[in-house]
């Protein structure tokens, strides 16, 4: 099959060349380039290609009539053009062989030492004077040198390239910049960051690269100051074209574990992972954090270098506020019997995001030297991240005590405005852990702070049998502290007061003489009273409001003295009904007492 293969490739070739060449001149050698064999003539090529003469000088003596020309860069059809020019038939220098013909003129030696206006000449000519001008031309050849390595990179094709893409990149961006000047509302010109951009219409060229040339460009870009967005641009545009083939790595919505054999997947897209990691730029925000997440999953499944990894987490660290709970449910790779979820991972992006360097508002880089922590903004929204994020994961069977205690402390206390959603995902743990010992739940309960849940789920705690009977009885004493001061019978105003009330509550109420089943029925009993004069409160005030009322509407429809003097007479009466319950020993609380005792005895 492979011999007729052959023979069907010389037979072609020969038939073109017998369109051209001179056929009423016998042949007098015969040129094999990987198989294919060129029936010619010897002055021609000796006249053009400096190998050629030599290797007939050195055998001069003797008649040669084959050479064979092993590893010619191009081929055949690179050797077909070669033929072409010495016969001196025209053709067109293109985009797509002027590297070859670069090469191939090289290793024939077919320059202007030899004759006047020679291959190399003539291909150095159209890669100057042609190829370099254009973004998509230089791109061409940079695709072509691919499998000219590294003969390409020692006639410096391949730099000369690189650095004509960079330079007609920057200046694109810069004269697209110019359009997008306008003037602010105070006359100051800036540049409108929302306004299209004209300048990356290159982003989608470049995407046909080689992983190897296309990192040398972005690298030249970045010297040459091409935007950070648009070097992120690229580079996503870069990594979905090179891993289309491969939907569950950029599924970032798949939750499913990922089972890998060995080999499945190739070197080749491990070196794109890490040669993406490594061409990030340093500004923050400069590719989405989908994309980063995206990123790290491959390189976690492909088994890339531990920096890698390393690097990917620390930027998505810095930015973890811009994360959804789809993004950080990374699938684990591990063992079955691991978690579902990857999360020593995940611990480590909260680590670095709670201990960051640099500020979280100004969004400027990653090396930034000064220490500052995250903005208060960017922490409330890693809390409420992270509160869902426990929630995922508070099911998972394999999930121990300490790993899920240990992530739920990464953020400071601060960092939450409500415990709720904490509470949420404990009791959702609780609920499916149902062997942990009284000793674990006290523990687990720990990391929540009571006094930070909201009414709703403070009610549903003090009734939830799975939390421990400390935490019911803490739960109890703060309901009675907010019932307290909601009905003025407390001025325990201070925040600060009232947490250290709590924690008498947990450190010293167990050390009493009673035992906790006896202060909780006291607690619940007192609940039960203030609760009782809450509402005999609220009917004491809708009275006073019904006979404010009437009074205004009185006021509006009596013109007389006579309605006056009745007003005043309602007035009078209302007074004695309505007097402060916050003076002497008429306080309604002891008049309630009062009439709760003669009640009892009554009955």
């Amino acid at each position: 099959m492979e011999r007729s293969a052959v023979a069907l490739c010389v037979s072609s070739h020969q038939q073109r060349i017998d369109q051209w060449i001179f056929l009423d001149v016998p042949s007098d050698i015969t040129i094999d380039v990987n198989g294919a064999c060129f029936s010619l003539h010897k002055f021609p090529l000796v006249s053009q290609s400096g190998q050629i003469r030599k290797l007939m000088a050195e055998h001069k003596d003797v008649d040669i009539s084959r050479v064979d020309l092993l590893n010619l860069p191009g081929g055949s059809d690179t050797f077909e053009l070669v033929a072409k020019f010495c016969y001196g038939v025209h053709f067109e220098i293109t985009p797509e062989n002027v590297a070859q013909l670069l090469c191939v003129s090289e290793y024939l030696e077919m320059t202007d030492q030899y004759a006047a206006e020679n291959l190399a000449s003539r291909s150095e000519a159209y890669l100057d004077g042609v190829v370099c001008k254009n973004l998509e031309m230089c791109v061409k050849v940079l695709q072509q040198c691919e499998s000219l390595l590294p003969l390409a990179d020692k006639l410096k094709i391949v730099s000369r390239c690189i650095e004509a893409i960079a330079s007609k990149a920057c200046a694109d961006q810069i004269a697209s910049s110019f359009t997008r000047l306008e003037y602010s509302t105070s006359g100051r010109l800036h540049v409108n960051k929302h306004a299209k951009s004209n300048g990356d219409w290159w982003i989608e060229n470049l995407s046909i690269l080689r992983v190897d040339l296309y990192q040398r460009v972005i690298e030249a870009m970045k010297c040459r100051g091409v935007r950070p967005e648009s070097i992120g641009s690229s580079l996503v545009h870069f990594a979905e074209n090179s891993f289309k083939k491969v939907p569950s790595i950029w599924n970032i919505a798949s939750h499913q574990r990922f089972e890998l054999v060995n080999g499945s997947l190739t070197c080749e897209r491990r070196l794109v992972v890490e040669c993406i990691a490594s061409l990030l730029p340093v500004e923050k925000h400069s590719v989405p954090i989908g994309f980063l997440f995206g990123l790290l999953r491959s390189a976690m499944m492909l088994d890339c270098m531990m920096s890698c990894r390393l690097n990917l987490e620390r930027r998505i660290g810095s930015q973890l506020e811009l994360a959804a709970l789809d993004d950080i449910l990374i699938p684990s790779c591990q063992n079955a019997g691991d978690t579902l979820f990857d999360i020593e991972t995940i611990y480590r992006i909260l680590v670095i995001f709670s201990q960051q360097e640099g500020s979280d508002d100004d969004g400027s880089s990653y090396d930034s030297e000064c220490l500052n922590t995250p903005s208060q903004t960017a922490m409330v929204k890693v809390a409420k991240l992270l509160d869902n994020y426990l929630a995922e994961i508070a099911p998972d069977s394999n999930l121990k005590l300490a790993k899920f205690i240990a992530i739920a402390g990464t953020l400071p206390g601060y960092a939450r405005t409500t415990d709720d959603g904490l509470y949420r995902a404990i009791d959702i743990y609780l609920k499916v852990h149902k062997e942990l010992s009284d000793l674990e739940r006290r523990r687990l309960c720990k990391i929540v702070d009571f006094q930070k849940l909201s009414e709703e789920a403070s009610s549903h705690a003090s009734q939830n049998e799975r939390l421990p009977l400390q935490a019911t009885v803490q739960l109890l004493y703060i309901e009675q502290m907010r019932l307290g001061n909601a009905l003025g019978c407390s001025y325990l105003d201070d925040k600060q007061k009232l947490s250290h009330q709590s924690q008498r509550v947990g450190s010293c109420m167990f050390s009493r003489v009673t035992s906790p089943r006896d202060n909780y029925i006291s607690l619940r009993r007192e609940n039960r009273e203030l609760k009782l004069e809450l509402a005999r409160m609220r009917v004491r005030l809708n009275d006073l409001e019904r006979g404010h009322s009437c009074m205004k509407q009185d006021l509006k429809n009596s013109i007389s003295q006579k309605l006056l003097n009745s007003i005043a007479r309602k007035i009078g009466n209302l007074s004695l009904f309505g007097r402060s319950p916050f003076r002497g020993d008429n306080s309604p609380s002891k008049n309630s007492q009062k009439s709760d005792t003669s009640l009892t005895g009554r009955t």
